[in-house]
Protein backbone atom coordinates (compact mmCIF):
# COMPACT_ATOMS: atom_id res chain seq x y z
CA UNK A 1 0.00 0.00 0.00
CA UNK A 2 1.23 3.39 -0.82
CA UNK A 3 0.05 6.16 1.30
CA UNK A 4 1.09 9.76 0.97
CA UNK A 5 0.47 12.39 4.30
CA UNK A 6 0.19 16.18 2.51
CA UNK A 7 2.11 18.12 5.41
CA UNK A 8 0.82 21.84 4.79
CA UNK A 9 1.12 24.88 6.20
CA UNK A 10 -1.81 27.37 7.55
CA UNK A 11 -0.89 30.47 5.95
CA UNK A 12 -1.95 33.45 7.72
CA UNK A 13 -3.99 36.31 5.26
CA UNK A 14 -4.87 32.75 2.93
CA UNK A 15 -8.66 32.76 2.81
CA UNK A 16 -10.68 29.51 3.35
CA UNK A 17 -11.78 29.09 -0.53
CA UNK A 18 -7.76 29.33 -1.30
CA UNK A 19 -6.56 27.00 0.69
CA UNK A 20 -9.23 24.60 -0.42
CA UNK A 21 -7.95 24.64 -4.01
CA UNK A 22 -4.42 24.49 -3.19
CA UNK A 23 -5.31 21.63 -0.91
CA UNK A 24 -7.02 19.92 -3.29
CA UNK A 25 -4.29 20.73 -6.17
CA UNK A 26 -1.80 18.51 -3.85
CA UNK A 27 -4.42 15.85 -3.31
CA UNK A 28 -4.77 15.54 -6.98
CA UNK A 29 -0.93 15.23 -7.11
CA UNK A 30 -1.26 11.78 -5.57
CA UNK A 31 -3.00 10.35 -8.07
CA UNK A 32 -1.32 6.20 -8.04
CA UNK A 33 -1.17 6.45 -3.83
CA UNK A 34 -4.00 4.11 -2.68
CA UNK A 35 -4.40 6.02 0.81
CA UNK A 36 -3.51 10.54 0.98
CA UNK A 37 -3.98 11.85 4.39
CA UNK A 38 -4.60 15.46 5.19
CA UNK A 39 -4.22 17.39 8.79
CA UNK A 40 -6.48 18.43 11.24
CA UNK A 41 -8.46 21.84 11.38
CA UNK A 42 -6.43 22.86 8.27
CA UNK A 43 -9.07 24.93 6.74
CA UNK A 44 -9.11 27.15 9.84
CA UNK A 45 -5.66 25.96 11.90
CA UNK A 46 -6.43 23.88 15.05
CA UNK A 47 -5.50 26.54 17.68
CA UNK A 48 -7.10 29.46 15.57
CA UNK A 49 -10.32 29.38 17.71
CA UNK A 50 -12.26 32.45 17.31
CA UNK A 51 -12.35 30.99 13.44
CA UNK A 52 -13.88 27.53 14.56
CA UNK A 53 -17.63 28.97 14.85
CA UNK A 54 -17.49 31.74 11.74
CA UNK A 55 -15.68 28.85 9.55
CA UNK A 56 -17.86 26.17 10.34
CA UNK A 57 -20.08 23.99 7.62
CA UNK A 58 -21.93 21.78 7.34
CA UNK A 59 -20.91 18.06 7.31
CA UNK A 60 -21.60 17.98 3.29
CA UNK A 61 -20.85 21.66 2.95
CA UNK A 62 -18.11 23.29 0.59
CA UNK A 63 -14.99 21.61 2.25
CA UNK A 64 -16.55 18.17 1.81
CA UNK A 65 -17.76 19.03 -1.74
CA UNK A 66 -14.21 19.89 -3.29
CA UNK A 67 -12.19 16.96 -0.95
CA UNK A 68 -14.39 14.21 -2.69
CA UNK A 69 -13.81 15.97 -6.38
CA UNK A 70 -10.02 15.72 -5.57
CA UNK A 71 -10.49 11.66 -4.19
CA UNK A 72 -12.78 11.37 -7.26
CA UNK A 73 -9.98 13.35 -9.71
CA UNK A 74 -7.19 11.29 -8.12
CA UNK A 75 -8.56 7.74 -7.53
CA UNK A 76 -7.16 7.80 -3.91
CA UNK A 77 -8.58 6.88 -0.94
CA UNK A 78 -8.60 10.45 1.25
CA UNK A 79 -8.74 11.26 4.67
CA UNK A 80 -9.32 14.72 4.71
CA UNK A 81 -8.35 16.04 8.31
CA UNK A 82 -10.88 17.54 10.01
CA UNK A 83 -13.36 20.68 9.48
CA UNK A 84 -15.19 22.45 12.34
CA UNK A 85 -18.17 20.87 11.14
CA UNK A 86 -21.80 22.38 12.99
CA UNK A 87 -24.48 19.94 13.22
CA UNK A 88 -28.02 20.84 11.81
CA UNK A 89 -28.54 20.99 15.80
CA UNK A 90 -26.41 23.65 16.49
CA UNK A 91 -23.07 22.26 17.84
CA UNK A 92 -19.93 22.44 16.89
CA UNK A 93 -17.53 19.29 16.56
CA UNK A 94 -14.02 18.48 14.91
CA UNK A 95 -15.27 16.22 12.42
CA UNK A 96 -12.83 14.03 10.52
CA UNK A 97 -14.08 12.53 6.21
CA UNK A 98 -12.74 9.89 4.68
CA UNK A 99 -13.47 9.62 1.07
CA UNK A 100 -13.65 6.55 -1.20
CA UNK A 101 -11.87 6.58 -4.82
CA UNK A 102 -15.25 7.59 -6.38
CA UNK A 103 -15.42 10.45 -4.62
CA UNK A 104 -18.11 8.74 -2.17
CA UNK A 105 -18.08 10.01 1.83
CA UNK A 106 -17.07 7.15 3.50
CA UNK A 107 -17.45 7.72 7.04
CA UNK A 108 -17.13 10.66 9.47
CA UNK A 109 -15.52 11.07 12.78
CA UNK A 110 -16.15 13.40 15.81
CA UNK A 111 -13.33 13.95 17.54
CA UNK A 112 -13.64 12.12 21.29
CA UNK A 113 -11.19 14.00 23.11
CA UNK A 114 -11.24 17.73 22.92
CA UNK A 115 -7.67 19.88 23.55
CA UNK A 116 -7.71 22.92 25.55
CA UNK A 117 -8.58 22.09 29.63
CA UNK A 118 -11.69 23.70 29.74
CA UNK A 119 -10.58 26.69 27.19
CA UNK A 120 -10.45 26.84 23.33
CA UNK A 121 -11.42 23.40 21.61
CA UNK A 122 -12.83 21.77 24.49
CA UNK A 123 -15.33 24.60 25.39
CA UNK A 124 -16.44 25.17 21.48
CA UNK A 125 -16.88 21.99 20.37
CA UNK A 126 -18.88 18.42 21.56
CA UNK A 127 -16.81 15.51 22.16
CA UNK A 128 -18.02 12.79 19.70
CA UNK A 129 -18.99 8.99 20.86
CA UNK A 130 -18.14 6.58 18.75
CA UNK A 131 -14.92 4.88 17.46
CA UNK A 132 -15.02 4.81 13.60
CA UNK A 133 -13.27 1.92 11.58
CA UNK A 134 -13.43 1.33 7.70
CA UNK A 135 -12.88 -1.46 5.40
CA UNK A 136 -10.06 -0.69 3.12
CA UNK A 137 -8.97 -3.27 0.36
CA UNK A 138 -6.44 -4.21 2.21
CA UNK A 139 -6.41 -2.93 5.40
CA UNK A 140 -9.08 -1.86 8.36
CA UNK A 141 -8.56 1.73 8.70
CA UNK A 142 -8.76 2.97 12.72
CA UNK A 143 -9.77 6.84 12.91
CA UNK A 144 -8.61 9.52 15.50
CA UNK A 145 -7.56 12.92 15.69
CA UNK A 146 -4.70 14.57 17.56
CA UNK A 147 -5.17 14.75 21.66
CA UNK A 148 -6.68 11.19 20.95
CA UNK A 149 -3.85 10.32 20.58
CA UNK A 150 -2.99 10.08 24.31
CA UNK A 151 -5.64 7.80 24.86
CA UNK A 152 -5.04 4.31 24.58
CA UNK A 153 -7.97 3.10 25.07
CA UNK A 154 -8.99 4.86 22.21
CA UNK A 155 -7.10 2.70 20.26
CA UNK A 156 -8.17 -0.93 22.09
CA UNK A 157 -11.69 0.27 21.08
CA UNK A 158 -10.61 0.73 17.25
CA UNK A 159 -8.53 -2.44 17.34
CA UNK A 160 -11.33 -4.49 19.25
CA UNK A 161 -13.49 -3.12 16.03
CA UNK A 162 -11.00 -4.63 13.68
CA UNK A 163 -8.44 -1.55 13.20
CA UNK A 164 -5.23 -2.43 11.48
CA UNK A 165 -4.12 0.52 10.39
CA UNK A 166 -4.39 3.83 12.38
CA UNK A 167 -4.99 7.41 10.79
CA UNK A 168 -4.09 10.34 12.80
CA UNK A 169 -4.83 13.77 11.39
CA UNK A 170 -3.36 16.05 14.02
CA UNK A 171 -2.14 20.06 14.42
CA UNK A 172 0.68 19.13 17.30
CA UNK A 173 2.58 22.32 18.58
CA UNK A 174 6.01 22.09 18.26
CA UNK A 175 6.99 22.63 21.94
CA UNK A 176 5.52 18.97 22.78
CA UNK A 177 6.87 17.97 19.45
CA UNK A 178 8.83 14.84 21.17
CA UNK A 179 5.78 13.33 22.84
CA UNK A 180 4.22 13.29 19.23
CA UNK A 181 6.62 11.06 18.12
CA UNK A 182 6.75 9.03 20.82
CA UNK A 183 3.08 8.69 21.18
CA UNK A 184 3.02 7.66 17.38
CA UNK A 185 5.23 4.56 17.72
CA UNK A 186 3.61 3.73 21.14
CA UNK A 187 0.39 3.53 19.72
CA UNK A 188 2.17 1.11 17.21
CA UNK A 189 3.42 -0.96 19.53
CA UNK A 190 1.07 -1.59 21.73
CA UNK A 191 -1.60 -2.07 19.46
CA UNK A 192 0.71 -3.94 16.95
CA UNK A 193 -0.63 -1.75 14.37
CA UNK A 194 0.88 1.11 11.78
CA UNK A 195 0.16 4.63 12.64
CA UNK A 196 0.21 6.99 10.05
CA UNK A 197 0.13 10.92 11.91
CA UNK A 198 -0.39 13.22 9.77
CA UNK A 199 0.84 17.02 11.03
CA UNK A 200 0.86 20.35 10.27
CA UNK A 201 3.79 23.13 9.44
CA UNK A 202 3.79 26.80 10.23
CA UNK A 203 2.04 28.57 12.26
CA UNK A 204 -1.56 28.65 13.95
CA UNK A 205 -3.00 31.37 15.77
CA UNK A 206 0.70 32.35 16.96
CA UNK A 207 1.25 28.30 18.37
CA UNK A 208 4.26 27.22 15.94
CA UNK A 209 3.22 23.81 14.60
CA UNK A 210 5.22 20.24 15.31
CA UNK A 211 4.99 19.19 11.34
CA UNK A 212 7.13 15.86 11.65
CA UNK A 213 4.17 13.53 10.12
CA UNK A 214 5.40 10.04 11.01
CA UNK A 215 4.60 6.75 9.80
CA UNK A 216 5.33 3.41 12.18
CA UNK A 217 5.76 -0.35 11.52
CA UNK A 218 3.60 -2.60 14.09
CA UNK A 219 7.32 -3.42 15.80
CA UNK A 220 7.58 0.35 16.32
CA UNK A 221 9.99 1.10 13.40
CA UNK A 222 9.51 4.55 12.05
CA UNK A 223 9.03 3.64 8.34
CA UNK A 224 9.11 7.55 7.45
CA UNK A 225 9.36 11.23 8.90
CA UNK A 226 8.76 14.65 7.93
CA UNK A 227 10.92 17.54 8.31
CA UNK A 228 9.11 21.14 10.30
CA UNK A 229 8.19 22.53 6.55
CA UNK A 230 5.48 22.00 4.24
CA UNK A 231 6.53 18.59 2.96
CA UNK A 232 4.60 15.54 1.15
CA UNK A 233 5.76 12.35 3.10
CA UNK A 234 5.32 9.64 0.58
CA UNK A 235 5.84 5.69 2.00
CA UNK A 236 4.99 2.46 0.97
CA UNK A 237 3.88 -0.65 3.71
CA UNK A 238 2.82 -4.10 3.49
CA UNK A 239 -0.57 -4.21 5.58
CA UNK A 240 0.27 -8.10 5.93
CA UNK A 241 2.83 -7.27 8.02
CA UNK A 242 0.06 -6.50 11.67
CA UNK A 243 -1.38 -10.23 11.00
CA UNK A 244 2.35 -11.65 10.98
CA UNK A 245 3.32 -9.20 13.71
CA UNK A 246 0.46 -10.53 15.89
CA UNK A 247 1.51 -14.33 15.48
CA UNK A 248 4.63 -14.00 15.70
CA UNK A 249 4.64 -12.61 18.91
CA UNK A 250 0.90 -12.47 20.01
CA UNK A 251 0.79 -10.26 22.89
CA UNK A 252 -2.98 -8.67 22.34
CA UNK A 253 -4.47 -12.82 23.30
CA UNK A 254 -2.84 -12.02 26.85
CA UNK A 255 -5.32 -8.62 27.47
CA UNK A 256 -6.68 -9.13 30.70
CA UNK A 257 -8.15 -5.42 31.80
CA UNK A 258 -10.69 -4.03 29.25
CA UNK A 259 -11.86 -6.73 27.65
CA UNK A 260 -15.90 -6.94 27.52
CA UNK A 261 -17.15 -9.68 29.75
CA UNK A 262 -18.63 -12.82 27.85
CA UNK A 263 -21.83 -12.86 26.77
CA UNK A 264 -24.66 -15.45 28.52
CA UNK A 265 -25.81 -17.90 25.59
Amino acid sequence: MRASLIQIAVEEGESVEVRRRRVASLVREQAGADLVVLPELWTTGAFAYEEFGTEAEPLEGPTCEAMAKAASDAGVWLHAGSIPERDPEGPLYNTSLLFSPSGDLAAAYRKIHRFGFDKGEAVLMNAGREPVTVRLPGTTLGLATCYDLRFPELFRALVDAGAETLVIPAGWPERRRAHWTLLARARAVENQAFVLACGTAGTHAGVPQAGHSIVVDPWGEVLAEAGAGEEVLTVEFDPAKVATTRELFPALKDRVLGLAPPRRA
